[in-house]
């Protein structure tokens, strides 16, 4: 008999953990979150009620929306042809990311928006995104259009006299919409390829 006190206590013990074990999981299953459940490495925009219209040219004169690529990613860039870093590195990072998406490559659309319709033509567009992919597509609208859609997702831009000439300083931030045409993420020019194919691949996968 010495030993039954010893014996219930381990059973009392081994009972307690097994319903706090089950408890645990309850909690976890009710807050519909995971410990390890993926996040975006970008800023997530989910719910912001700016960035909903995107209605422009395309280079071949069609007028397009976000409407016309649902069931798609779609990472819209704003900037300039003769961007001479930012706006290469932008799009050569995208392409990259499309590389690493492998078959989902597909189900990723590039957008690039000028900031500087008097310069960037439509065949101008046509050949600088086709230089990353051939996908990619370039839109330009007149300068109120230019100046209404800038507005609405919140970027910046201006000339600034260079020689003769003049640059456009921009913003840098790319966006990430999901396949339901909803802006999802904010992607900083700093973040890498590998991390643009996360963010890009973690939407695919909430759109299955």
């Amino acid at each position: 008999m010495a030993g039954a006190p010893a014996l219930g206590f381990i059973d009392v013990e081994r009972g307690t953990v097994a319903r706090l074990s089950a408890i645990f999981v309850l909690v976890v299953a009710l807050a519909g979150c995971s410990p390890q459940a993926e996040r975006f490495y970008g800023t997530d925009l989910t719910g912001v009620q700016w960035g909903r219209e995107l209605v422009l040219q395309d280079p071949d004169g069609r007028t397009r929306s976000l409407a016309d690529f649902r069931g798609k990613v779609v990472a819209v860039f704003f900037g300039f042809v003769l961007c001479p870093d930012v706006c290469p590195t932008a799009l050569a990072r995208a392409a990259e990311a499309k590389k690493r998406l492998g078959a989902d490559g597909e189900r990723l659309q590039v957008v690039f928006v000028t900031v500087d319709p008097e310069r960037d033509s439509a065949e101008l567009l046509r050949q600088y995104t086709a230089a990353f992919d051939p996908s990619f597509l370039g839109l330009r609208g007149s300068a109120e259009e230019t100046r209404r859609v800038a507005a609405e997702f919140k970027v910046f831009y201006e000339k600034v006299p260079s020689g003769s000439s003049y640059t456009v300083n921009h913003s840098t931030l790319t966006y990430l919409f999901d396949t339901q045409g909803r802006l999802r993420v904010g992607v900083p020019h700093a973040m890498s390829a590998e991390q643009l194919a996360h963010d890009i691949r973690l939407l695919l996968k909430q759109a299955s």
